[in-house]
């Protein structure tokens, strides 16, 4: 099949939405924690989280424009503190609920049954059924005016992983953890590592 722009664009809106968020394959699955300063929590499901670099430990992600309210972004700027927390297999369709739009009152943690967790002191719920979990503190972030999301920078300030998961080389087996990821709005999927091969060199 050949899909031109016309004929994307010409496309039913959510048709094409799922059809331009499948193109980029497989994606990490993240709730995403964050408190207002009255202390209501929030989680939110988010597939655009990348790695940014390590030195000084960075990750980033996209936000969905700022049309409509959007309760983590406004507590990330509130707060400048978040956690991500990787989605596994035991909580995936949780997770997905958090994508309804609940009100600012409304706490997605009771509304899932998911489990804040506070650690260290940080200013920000973790999710205590997450297999691998970190808190960030915000770095920057870009308002984009092509069509107006918003790129949030964080460094990472501490990270909870399940000890049998970290090899010797500080690789992390997310095979191990039962890590799942998504392709589109709301396909959910299991992994299989093929293999770890050695550095590349010519």
């Amino acid at each position: 099949m050949h899909f031109t722009k016309d004929r994307i664009d010409a496309l039913e809106t959510r048709t094409r939405a799922h059809f331009i968020n499948s193109l980029s394959g497989f994606k990490s699955a993240n709730l995403i924690g964050t408190q207002d300063i009255q202390g209501n929590t929030n989680l939110s499901i988010v597939s655009s989280v990348i790695h940014l670099g390590a030195n000084p430990p960075l990750v980033g992600m996209i936000i969905r424009p700022h049309s409509v309210a959007r309760h983590t972004f406004e507590n990330i700027l509130q707060t400048g503190f978040y956690t991500i927390n990787q989605v596994n297999q035991s909580i995936y369709t949780q997770a997905h609920q958090t994508s309804a739009r609940y009100d600012r009152d409304e706490s997605e943690f009771d509304a899932t049954g998911l489990t804040a967790e506070y650690l260290m002191d940080f200013k920000a719920p973790f999710v205590k059924e997450s297999r691998l979990k970190y808190s960030v503190k915000l770095a920057e972030h870009q308002h984009l005016a092509i069509n107006g999301t918003e790129f949030v920078i964080g460094e990472i300030v501490d990270v909870y992983v399940v000890d049998i998961a970290v090899e010797a080389d500080g690789f992390i087996d997310l095979d191990i953890i039962e890590t799942v990821a998504i392709t589109g709005l709301d396909s959910y999927h299991t992994t299989a590592k093929l293999a770890r091969l050695p550095y590349a060199k010519k």
